[in-house]
């Protein structure tokens, strides 16, 4: 893969999707795989801060604070002064719930709606060439917040639960994308659209997943599958650990995710090269 970085939101506008989940722990495994991963976490409930800080607080033994939060690095126009080293490989901009407050500074800063949507993209630029990847987590609304991070991103993957009311919050996303990309001349793509269940087996499950594959196309859903595991919830209690059999269970099941992820990049931005491989190397 080419060494640009590229920058991915993780969406849907139902809440409870696993959005944070699926983003927190890709770049766990993209950063286990070698890759340097920026997470920007741009949800005031600051849920994938807490997981890494919780992860981080693991892995040194000892207690993590962060003397400045993402709405504060904003206002003085530097994003480097917040980076947090979590693990090898995999770095966080902590938000909280101050963050709330980032529509606001955008309306007394730009009187231009194009400008507000344009700033994080360029406060983000000067981060780009120390990572391979910058992920950002977005609160599961139509807002300023959201399409300040669509309009940085280059591709988008939409977190699917397999059930009606996200199966519409992912339909409308896709939709919302269309707008963004003509109103503002946006440059981004959808990577694919990775499916969560929310039984594993139930036929509520198979049913939706089938009618996302028509509704989409099922070249553009993950082949890789996210199977519920009760581990995934623990994670965000403790952090991410990798201690025992159902730790590393879910972790290899990541890296699986992962690796398709990179081989959807790969497809993406090198044309000659094919998506059809992809179900050769995942085991669905």
């Amino acid at each position: 893969m080419n060494h640009s970085c590229q920058v991915i939101t993780f969406g849907n506008f139902k809440g409870g999707t696993g959005k944070t989940t699926n983003s927190t722990m890709i770049a766990y495994c993209l950063a286990k795989m070698g890759y340097k991963v920026l997470l920007s976490d741009q949800d005031p409930q600051a849920n994938a801060t807490s997981l890494f800080l919780r992860t981080k607080a693991l892995i040194e033994d000892d207690i993590v604070s962060y003397e400045k939060t993402l709405m504060s690095a904003i206002q003085d126009e530097d994003l480097s002064s917040i980076v947090t080293p979590i693990k090898e490989n995999l770095y966080l901009l902590p938000s909280f719930s101050d963050f709330a407050q980032y529509p606001k500074l955008l309306e007394k800063k730009f009187p231009k709606e194009i400008d507000r949507v344009q700033f994080f993209s360029t406060l983000l630029e000067p981060l780009k060439q120390d990572y391979d990847f910058i992920f950002i987590d977005v609160p599961p609304t139509i807002s300023i917040i959201t399409d300040s991070a669509l309009y940085a991103s280059d591709f988008v993957v939409v977190v699917l639960q397999t059930q009606e009311r996200s199966l519409q919050g992912a339909e409308g996303f896709t939709t919302y994308l269309q707008t963004l990309i003509d109103d503002y001349d946006a440059n981004l793509d959808i990577l694919g659209i990775l499916p969560v269940l929310w039984k594993n087996g139930a036929a509520v499950d198979i049913q939706t997943l089938d009618t996302a594959k028509a509704i989409f196309g099922e070249h553009n859903i993950f082949q890789k599958v996210v199977k519920q595991m009760e581990r995934l919830k623990r994670f965000d209690m403790t952090g991410i650990t990798e201690n025992d059999m159902h730790d590393k269970n879910v972790i290899e099941s990541y890296i699986q995710v992962a690796t398709e992820f990179i081989q959807r990049l790969d497809a993406a931005t090198n044309p000659s090269n094919s998506l059809e491989t992809i179900g050769d190397v995942v085991d669905v």
